[in-house]
C-alpha cells in the first residue's frame, strides 16, 4: 500500500496542485489525493495543466486522485433542487485527462446538526435518482465517484443507497473511507469499515479522539497515532479487497459537537445499536487517558496554519512506522 496525503490539510500554505506534488515528494509522500481546490486553483486547470500534473506525477511514480464532485442534488443552505451531472461530468473528465480512475465527493452537509431540514430517506431518494442518471458517464469516463464518508450519511445509510442505486462494488459508486468522520458520525470505526468494506476504493486516513462533556461529546483529528482509532486494524480489512487501496493522510484542526443529550439530535441516527454505543462510550474513556497523558491534543481550527505542514509530515512517518511495526 502506498501513503500519500490529501491536500486539504495543506490549503493554509496556499499551494498550487503542482506545488503540492513538489510538497509531496519532498516529504516522502508516494501521492496525492486531490479532494477539492480552492477558487484560484481551479481557474488553473486547463487541458495543458492536467497534462503537467500527470506527466510529474508520473516522473517521480506517485498515484494521483481527483475530487470536485458532489453527491446530493440540493442547495445545502436552501435545500431547492440542484444539478449535479455537469459538475460531475466536469470532475470525471479531469479525472480522466490525468489518468485516475478516483474522483472524491462531498456535498458538504450537516444535515443533522439543522433541525430543518429535510429527512434522511429524502437525501436518499433524490441521490439515488440523480446518481442512477449519472452511471453511464463514469462509466464512459473510467472513474468511480468516491462518496467521502463525511458528517452526511452513515455507512448504514450509504449501503441503502448504494443498493437503490443498483451500484455493484467496483463499478460507477464507491467509498473514500474517512477513518475519523465514521466516529462523528457514532460509528465504531471497526464496524464501520467492515459495513462499507466492499464499497471503499480510496481513503482519508485520520487519527482522532472523542470526549464527553455537558453537551452530549464531542470529536476531533489528531496526530495519528495519538488517537483512538485502530488504523492498522482498518488498514488490513482494507487489504482483503480485491484492488489496491492508497493510503492518503488527511488531518486539519478544530471540533465537532456531537449534542448527544440532545434526543432530537440522537433520533437522527436510528441504525446505532446498543453494542456500538457501547464501542464509542469506551472511546471516550480511552481518549480521556490520553489526554490526560498530554496525547490527544486539540488544534483549534484558527490555529491550524500553524501546524498543518509539520503535522502532516508526521503524519506521513507516523503512519510509514505504524504500517512498518505491525
Amino acid at each position: 500500500m502506498r501513503i500519500g496525503i490529501d491536500n486539504y490539510g495543506l490549503h493554509p500554505l496556499g499551494l498550487s496542485p503542482l506545488e503540492t506534488i513538489q510538497w509531496a515528494i519532498d516529504h516522502k509522500a508516494d501521492g496525492v489525493a486531490f479532494s477539492g481546490l480552492n477558487e484560484n486553483d481551479q481557474k488553473l486547470i486547463t487541458p495543458d495543466y492536467l497534462r503537467d500534473i500527470r506527466q510529474f506525477a508520473s516522473e517521480y511514480d506517485l498515484y494521483i486522485e481527483w475530487g470536485g464532485a458532489q453527491h446530493i442534488p440540493l442547495d445545502m443552505g436552501s435545500w431547492a433542487a440542484k444539478d449535479i451531472f455537469e459538475v460531475n461530468r466536469k470532475a470525471a473528465s479531469e479525472a480522466e485527462a490525468l489518468g485516475t480512475g478516483i474522483v472524491r465527493s462531498c456535498s458538504g452537509g450537516l444535515m443533522r446538526w439543522k433541525p430543518d431540514s429535510p429527512a434522511t430517506d429524502i437525501f436518499l431518494q433524490e441521490m439515488a435518482g440523480a446518481l442512477k442518471a449519472q452511471r453511464q458517464m463514469l462509466i464512459d469516463c473510467n472513474v468511480i465517484l468516491a462518496i467521502e464518508t463525511h458528517f452526511e450519511f452513515t455507512t448504514h445509510e450509504l449501503r441503502r443507497l448504494f443498493e437503490m442505486c443498483e451500484a455493484e462494488p467496483g463499478e460507477y459508486l464507491g467509498i473514500c473511507l474517512d477513518t475519523m468522520n465514521l466516529m462523528t458520525m457514532l460509528e465504531d470505526p471497526i464496524s464501520a469499515t467492515e459495513r462499507i468494506l466492499p464499497y471503499v476504493v480510496s481513503t482519508h486516513i485520520k487519527d482522532g479522539g472523542i470526549l464527553l462533556n455537558d453537551d452530549g461529546m464531542v470529536s476531533f483529528p489528531t496526530e495519528i497515532g495519538n488517537g483512538v482509532i485502530d488504523i492498522i486494524k482498518i488498514i488490513n480489512q482494507l487489504e482483503t479487497l480485491p484492488w489496491d487501496i492508497d493510503l492518503s493522510v488527511e488531518d486539519h484542526g478544530g471540533d465537532f459537537p456531537l449534542p448527544i443529550f440532545d434526543p432530537a439530535f440522537l433520533s437522527e441516527f436510528p441504525d446505532l445499536t446498543t453494542h456500538e454505543m457501547t464501542e464509542i462510550l469506551l472511546l471516550t474513556r480511552q481518549t480521556q487517558r490520553k489526554q490526560e497523558a498530554g496525547e490527544c491534543i486539540v488544534v483549534d481550527r484558527e490555529e491550524w496554519a500553524d501546524h498543518c505542514e509539520i503535522r502532516i509530515a508526521q503524519d506521513i512517518t507516523a503512519l510509514k512506522k505504524l504500517m512498518e511495526n505491525r
